[in-house]
């Protein structure tokens, strides 16, 4: 069984991703064989937070190339986690935007 560690990788930091913290979303880079149920629990056990909803999506790599080498980043899949409204916000990201 995995564990909420397993699932939730890391956070994404972007411009777009901090947009969307005023509205209670949080975005996370999760495993790929992580399904929304599994993610939701996730969140809400390492961040002691109420979950609303989870939307999914699959982030193909790109092509790049290092001089005449030419390969490609890693596909992964990014999970935006919506908070209810009368839950807390995620204590890591707050003093970020």
């Amino acid at each position: 069984m995995k564990t909420a560690q397993d699932i939730i990788i890391k956070p994404v930091i972007t411009e777009k991703s901090m947009d969307g913290l005023q509205e209670g979303k949080y975005t996370f880079k999760v495993a790929k064989d992580a399904t929304k149920p599994e993610i939701k629990k996730a969140v809400e056990k390492l961040f002691n937070v109420e979950v609303a909803k989870v939307t999914t999506m699959n982030v193909k790599g790109k092509m790049k190339r290092v001089g005449r080498y030419e390969g490609m980043t890693a596909s992964w899949k990014k999970a935006v986690v919506t908070l209810t409204p009368d839950s807390k916000t995620i204590e890591f990201f707050e003093g970020m935007y």
